[in-house]
C-alpha cells in the first residue's frame, strides 16, 4: 500500500489530534458544499410567522363538512412532523457529538439539515452547535422549502456564486466536474439553492396570500426533496481509499486526482470531491432519493395505479392510498389544475388533502392540497422529544407549547399508519413474500440503528411453541445471563431489549451495515488517530471489540463494521428489499445497489431487481412444526446503536477528547431510549420502553396435509400390503377404497407401490395412478388391481 502523503499527514494531525477534541471555528474544505452559503440571503423568516396565518382555523365543524382537519392546516401539520424537530431531535445531538470528535468540523453537515434557520443564519459554528440559538430549534423550517429554487436554474435562479453552484454549469473555477449531462444538478446533502426575493416559492399559480408568492414548478418535481434526502459523507467522499463509493461504480473526481493519487486534506474547496461530482457518486450515508430515481415510479402516473402488479395495489398499502387521494381532485388523479401527477416523494409523503392552505375568508377549499406532515416512519420521536422536554435534557428547543405536543402526538399516529401502508406479508403455496409497497428500498434513510424483521413463531399440532425465529426481549448474554446497564435516571439497573439472536440463520433481518476499511485505517492510524480508538462495542459488555490499530494491521480489502458515521467509507451489507422496477444499471450509478448485488433476482446490466422477497416455509420450520404465526416487524433505533452512542462519547473535557457542549448527549440519549414510553409500539417486558418495535404486517400459515388413497378390486387373498415412499405401510383386507394414514405437505412427491402380495389364493396385484407430485388437493385415483397368479401365463399375458 502506497505510503500516505506528508501533507496529508500534517494537516490530518491537527484534525484529528489524538486527546484533544475543538469543535471547529472554520468548516473545513473537506466539510464545505456548494449551494447557497450561511448569511447570503437575508429574508429568512420564523415558523412563528407563518402560523399567524397556516394554523388555527380547522376544527371538528370544518372536518365533518369536508373542509379539512387541524392535521391538514400547513403548520400544524409541519409542527408534529420530524423536519420540524429535526434540532430538537436527540438523536442528532447524540451523533453529532461522536461526529465531532471523529472529525472536527464534520458537524457542520449535521446542523446544515437539522438546523436551517441556524446554519443560512451564520450559526453553524463552532460546529459542534454551540453558537445555535433557542430560536433555530424548527429543523428544516418553512422558509427552507419556501425559497428554494431548482439547483440547475432552470426556473428561479437562487442565490449561488462560484464555486458553490450546485451544479453541473460552466464554472471556470470548477472546469472538471463529472456529471451525466451540462444541466444536472447536485441534489443531496441540503445543497440548496435560495430565492433572495421577498416572495415565497409554491406550486400554485393563483393564491390568496397576504405576502408576495412565486409559482415554482420545482415544488412539485422529486428533485426538490432530493434536494436534502440523498446525504453524502463529503469529507470520506474526498480522502479516503474508494472515496465511500460502491465497488464497480462510476469515478470520483477528488483532491486525489489533483495530488498524485494522494488526498489533499485542506486542500481548495475546487479540487474538492462534492463540488466535482453529483453527490449520489461518492460518500454514501443516505440514498432514499437515489433509490427511488432508480426505480420504474418517477415515470409512473398516478391515474396509471390500475396497470401496476397486482401485489402492488393492495388496498391500504401505500401507493393504494396515495391513488385514493388523489382521486378526490377529480382529474383521474393529476393535480386539480390538470398537471401530471406521478407517483412522486411528495404524493406518498404529503399526500394531498380537502382544506384551506390560511384561515383568511377568501382562501380557497383545495382538493389537492399537500399536507405538510411529511410523514414517514418515525414513531418513536416525539416520545423521545416529550421525555426530553419533561426532564429538562433537550439540547434544543425545549418548552413545547400544548399545540406543539399534540401536533408532535398526531405526527406520531401518522408515522405508525405510514409504516403499516409500507410492506405486505403474502403466501403462495409454502412461500412468503415480503413486498415493498413504497418508492425506495425497504426500509430507507438513516441506516444505524433502523431495522426491519420477520419475527416467526412456529407451532405444533397441540398448539404449542416449538421455536420462535427473530425473538425480541429482554437480552441475554451468551451464558444465558441477562445484560443489565444503568439507568442514567436512577434506580435500579434495567435489562435492555434486543433482538435475542442477531446471527440466527433462520432469522431474516433487513437491515444495512456500513464500514471502515483496511486501508482507509491505516491512513487514519498514520495521521494521528489513536490505535486503540475503538470501532465497535460487544452488545453484551460494551467492551471494544475492534480498534483502529487491529483493523489498520489487516489485510487489503479487509474491513470492519462501524457505526462511526463520520469515518465509514464502505457499505459492507445491505439487503434491504429494492423498490418496483429499480434498475441495475441506475442503481450502479447512484450507489445503491444491495450487497452483495446479486440478491433480488441478480438481473446484472440491463435489468431489473424484484421489488419483494421470498422464503420457503417448508425448508424453514422446525420438525414438528405444523402452523405459524409471522409478524413484520420494524424498529427505528437499536440498544447497539444506543450503546455506541453512550460508549463512543468521550465525556466533557477536551484534553481528554471530550466535547463541554456535547459529551452528554450519549449519557442522555441512553436516559432517554431506557425511560421513554412509546404506547404506540409494541409492550415488551409489561411497558412500551427501549423504542419497542413497531408491528408493519401479520399473517398466519398453516401446513397444508394431503392425504394419499385410491381404490382396490379383485382381492381375493389376504396378506396385501400396500407402501407409500417406501416407508409408509397400508395393510389391506377388502376391495373398495383406501387412504394411508399419514398424510403428506402440499408440495411432497409420492409413490405407491405392493409391498407384500396377497396370498391364499396367490395374487398379484398392480399399481396405476401411483405417483406424483400433491398440488393442493388430496389424491384418490391410485388403482392397486389384483389377478390370481393362475391366471398369468408364462409369457405374461392373462388368460382370457
Amino acid at each position: 500500500m502506497k505510503a500516505p502523503d506528508f501533507r496529508l499527514l500534517i494537516f490530518m494531525s491537527v484534525l484529528l489530534l489524538p486527546g484533544l477534541s475543538i469543535p471547529a471555528e472554520t468548516v473545513p474544505t473537506e466539510v464545505q458544499l456548494p449551494g447557497t452559503q450561511p448569511q447570503q440571503v437575508g429574508n429568512m423568516e420564523s415558523p412563528g410567522k407563518c402560523q399567524n396565518c397556516h394554523a388555527g382555523y380547522n376544527d371538528q365543524t370544518t372536518a365533518g363538512a369536508g373542509q379539512g382537519e387541524p392535521q391538514d392546516e400547513p403548520w400544524t401539520g409541519w409542527s408534529g412532523a420530524g423536519m420540524a424537530n429535526a434540532g430538537r431531535d436527540p438523536i442528532f445531538w447524540a451523533t453529532l457529538a461522536i461526529a465531532e470528535q471523529d472529525f472536527d468540523g464534520a458537524g457542520d453537515l449535521c446542523i446544515r439539515c437539522h438546523s436551517t434557520a441556524g446554519w443560512y443564519g451564520g450559526r453553524s459554528t463552532p460546529t459542534d452547535g454551540s453558537g445555535l440559538l433557542a430560536s433555530d430549534s424548527d429543523g428544516v423550517d418553512c422558509d427552507a422549502c419556501h425559497l428554494m429554487t431548482n439547483v440547475d436554474n432552470s426556473e428561479h435562479t437562487g442565490e449561488m456564486v462560484s464555486p458553490f453552484f450546485a451544479n453541473c454549469s460552466n464554472d471556470p473555477n470548477v472546469p472538471d466536474k463529472q456529471c451525466g449531462s451540462d444541466t444536472e444538478g447536485f441534489y443531496g446533502s441540503g445543497m440548496l439553492s435560495l430565492w433572495s426575493g421577498d416572495e415565497k416559492l409554491g406550486p400554485y399559480e393563483q393564491t390568496a396570500a397576504r405576502h408576495k408568492f412565486m409559482q415554482s414548478a420545482f415544488h412539485r418535481s422529486v428533485d426538490f426533496c432530493g434536494s436534502c434526502h440523498d446525504v453524502s459523507n463529503s469529507v470520506v467522499g474526498d480522502l479516503a481509499p474508494g472515496n465511500g463509493a460502491q465497488p464497480g461504480a462510476p469515478h470520483v473526481l477528488s483532491s486525489q486526482d489533483y495530488n498524485g493519487g494522494e488526498p489533499d486534506l485542506g486542500g481548495p474547496v475546487e479540487e474538492k470531491a462534492a463540488f466535482n461530482n453529483p453527490p449520489y457518486a461518492y460518500g454514501i450515508v443516505e440514498r432514499t432519493f437515489s433509490e427511488y430515481k432508480s426505480s420504474a415510479l418517477p415515470t409512473t402516473l398516478v391515474s396509471q395505479f390500475n396497470t401496476l402488479p397486482p401485489e402492488l395495489k393492495l388496498s391500504g398499502g401505500s401507493l393504494e392510498v396515495t391513488y385514493r387521494a388523489a382521486l378526490e381532485a377529480g382529474t383521474g388523479g393529476n393535480y386539480q389544475d390538470g398537471s401530471p401527477r406521478y407517483f412522486s416523494c411528495q404524493s406518498c409523503h404529503m399526500r394531498p388533502t380537502t382544506s384551506a392552505g390560511a384561515d383568511k375568508a377568501d382562501v380557497l377549499i383545495r382538493q389537492d392540497l399537500p399536507a405538510h406532515d411529511h410523514v414517514g416512519g418515525n414513531y418513536w420521536l416525539a416520545d423521545m422529544i416529550k421525555y426530553q422536554d419533561a426532564n429538562g435534557l433537550l439540547r434544543l428547543g425545549g418548552g413545547l407549547t400544548s399545540t406543539q405536543l399534540t401536533a408532535l402526538e398526531l405526527g406520531q399516529q401518522r408515522a405508525i399508519a405510514h409504516l403499516q401502508q409500507s410492506a405486505s406479508l403474502q403466501i403462495e403455496g409454502d412461500v412468503l413474500k415480503v413486498i415493498n409497497l413504497t418508492g425506495h428500498k425497504l426500509i430507507t434513510g438513516y441506516p444505524e440503528g433502523r431495522r426491519m424483521w420477520l419475527n416467526i413463531k412456529w407451532y405444533d399440532n397441540q398448539e404449542q411453541l416449538v421455536r420462535e425465529d427473530g425473538a425480541y426481549g429482554p437480552l441475554v448474554d451468551s451464558a444465558d445471563q441477562p445484560v443489565m446497564i444503568e439507568n442514567p435516571a436512577g434506580g435500579p439497573d434495567v435489562q435492555v431489549e434486543s433482538i435475542m439472536d442477531l446471527h440466527d440463520p433462520n432469522t431474516r433481518i433487513y437491515e444495512a451495515h456500513y464500514a471502515i476499511t483496511s486501508e482507509w485505517a491505516a491512513t487514519l492510524l498514520a495521521t494521528g488517530k489513536p490505535a486503540d480508538f475503538a470501532l465497535s462495542y460487544d452488545r453484551y459488555t460494551g467492551e471494544e471489540s475492534m480498534v483502529l490499530g487491529d483493523l489498520a494491521s489487516q489485510g487489503a480489502g479487509s474491513f470492519q463494521e462501524s457505526f462511526h458515521f463520520a469515518l465509514n467509507n464502505a457499505v459492507s451489507f445491505d439487503n434491504r428489499i429494492p423498490p418496483y422496477g429499480m434498475a441495475y444499471d441506475e442503481s450502479k450509478k447512484r450507489n445503491v445497489l444491495p450487497q452483495p448485488e446479486d440478491q433480488y433476482g441478480a438481473p446484472g446490466s440491463g435489468g431489473v431487481y424484484q421489488h419483494w422477497d421470498q422464503l420457503d416455509l417448508r425448508e424453514l420450520k422446525p420438525d414438528g412444526a405444523v402452523s405459524a404465526r409471522i409478524n413484520l416487524l420494524y424498529q427505528g433505533t437499536s440498544w447497539e446503536y444506543i450503546q455506541f452512542l453512550k460508549e463512543a462519547n468521550e465525556g466533557t473535557e477536551p484534553t481528554e477528547g471530550g466535547n463541554e457542549f456535547l459529551g452528554d448527549e450519549g449519557e442522555n440519549m441512553l436516559n432517554t431510549w431506557i425511560n421513554a414510553e412509546v404506547p404506540a409500539a409494541m409492550e415488551v417486558a409489561g411497558d412500551h420502553k427501549m423504542v419497542p418495535p413497531v408491528l408493519m404486517a401479520s399473517i398466519n400459515w398453516g401446513v397444508t396435509y394431503l392425504t394419499i388413497g385410491g381404490t382396490v378390486s379383485g382381492l381375493a387373498g389376504s396378506g396385501l400390503v400396500l407402501q407409500n415412499n417406501q416407508s409408509d405401510d397400508y395393510p389391506v383386507d377388502s376391495n373398495g377404497s383406501f387412504t394411508f394414514d399419514t398424510a403428506l405437505t402440499n408440495g411432497s412427491d409420492y409413490l405407491v407401490e405392493v409391498s407384500v402380495q396377497p396370498s391364499n389364493p396367490n395374487q398379484t396385484c398392480s399399481v396405476t395412478n401411483g405417483n406424483g407430485t400433491l398440488s393442493g388437493h388430496n389424491i384418490s385415483n391410485v388403482s392397486v388391481s389384483c389377478v390370481y397368479d393362475a391366471m398369468i401365463f408364462k409369457d405374461g399375458f392373462e388368460q382370457q
